[in-house]
């Protein structure tokens, strides 16, 4: 006893009269999902966004695993303003070399090749680029929000993981 009016622990919680075969696990999904919808509908445009980058998906690409970012991996300089952020991408034997400013990004595709470029932008249509024959390429277009690089190089389609601008 506890001293509750004659209430033990269990009878506080309700814990002696629960059983574990009245708990439908699908049920409750069901319930959740349901209140889901009412409550915090998916937008039409954002459930547009899915389906399209579903329908884009190539099962040929490569996805760029991110080796050097420089918020995370160079050594910060005192007083130096807007410092761009340098980063690397490597998929097999391509890397691709970016560099991000306020004012927009340039990059170069190595081993250097002409690409066709495509900036993501999380909601926003992608806008495209093209490398010249060394494998630069630059924008003027700042980016904002999530961001990545979808590279086609020949028969290949290397896609960079997304990031934060």
């Amino acid at each position: 006893m506890n001293g509750m009016h004659g209430m033990d622990d269990d009878d506080l919680f309700g814990e002696e009269d629960f059983d574990d075969r009245e708990f439908d696990d699908d049920l409750l999904e069901e319930e959740l999902r349901r209140a889901a919808a009412v409550l915090d509908p998916v937008p039409a445009v954002l459930q547009q966004i899915a389906v399209d980058a579903y329908a884009l998906h190539d099962l040929d690409t490569r996805v760029a695993e991110l080796t050097f970012d420089s918020l995370v991996d160079a050594l910060p300089v005192r007083g130096v303003a807007d410092v761009p952020r340098m980063l690397t991408f490597r998929a097999g034997g391509v890397t691709v070399d970016v560099e991000v400013t306020e004012r927009g990004l340039m990059g170069q595709v190595l081993p250097p090749q002409p690409a066709r470029i495509e900036v993501l932008g999380g909601p926003r249509p992608g806008f495209p680029l093209t490398a010249d024959d060394l494998g630069r390429f630059t924008t003027d277009v700042p980016l904002s929000g999530p961001f990545a690089l979808r590279l086609r190089t020949g028969g290949d389609v290397v896609v960079t993981e997304w990031l934060r601008a």
